[in-house]
């Protein structure tokens, strides 16, 4: 059985940066309220000058620079290679992290989880072209970067994403075929949970 809900970007609430220097737009979230209980949490940012991030410690995280010229980061002292639109970069929550801008702002796109509740996959998708994928993990969500997305889901149609729309698939089946087809202008980010 499939429970299937979507999130519309227009409904997105801003919740300030547990630093106090920024502010998010939370997408979705497993559970939990403020930044404290969840065990998974997808959002996005606006940074606009260079500055620190918010620890969070036992979390994993993977952002990716949705628009503009990109950013490095320095995570304990190490710097990063020049993150550009769509190249996701983890990193743990618990370290520090600094980031430098490349020329100009940017907005990016946040997972947050608990590596000792979750396993998780992040991966980023042409929606120009078709795609299929198997999968069997327990949670799917699936971000609209650009055009609408057509969603299938085991052959049938299950939803219609608009830009930074998020449709989020909670499964108990084994094994699920999902079928993605968009526009050109821009891919759009599957990630499986699956509890340990």
């Amino acid at each position: 059985m499939n429970r299937t809900q979507i999130y519309r970007a227009a409904t997105y609430v801003a919740t300030p940066w547990k630093n106090g220097l920024g502010s998010t737009l939370e997408v979705a979230r497993d559970a939990g309220e403020g930044l404290e209980g969840f065990g998974w949490r997808l959002s996005i940012a606006d940074i606009d000058q260079a500055n620190g991030f918010s620890s969070f410690s036992g979390y994993q995280r993977v952002i990716t620079v949705l628009e503009g010229e990109g950013m490095r980061l320095e995570v304990d002292g190490e710097h990063s290679a020049p993150l550009l639109a769509f190249e996701p970069f983890a990193f743990s929550g618990d370290s520090s992290v600094h980031c430098q801008l490349l020329r100009g702002g940017i907005r990016d796109f946040n997972l947050i989880y608990s590596p000792e509740r979750f396993a998780a996959r992040l991966q980023w998708l042409r929606a120009d072209e078709t795609q299929r994928v198997f999968t069997s993990a327990s949670t799917l969500l699936l971000f609209a970067a650009g055009d609408p997305v057509e969603v299938q889901l085991d052959g049938a149609p299950c939803a219609t994403l608009g830009r930074y729309d998020c449709l989020r698939i909670e499964r108990v089946a084994a094994l699920a075929e999902l079928q993605i087809q968009g526009g050109a202008s821009a891919p759009c980010c599957l990630i499986e949970l699956s509890p340990r």
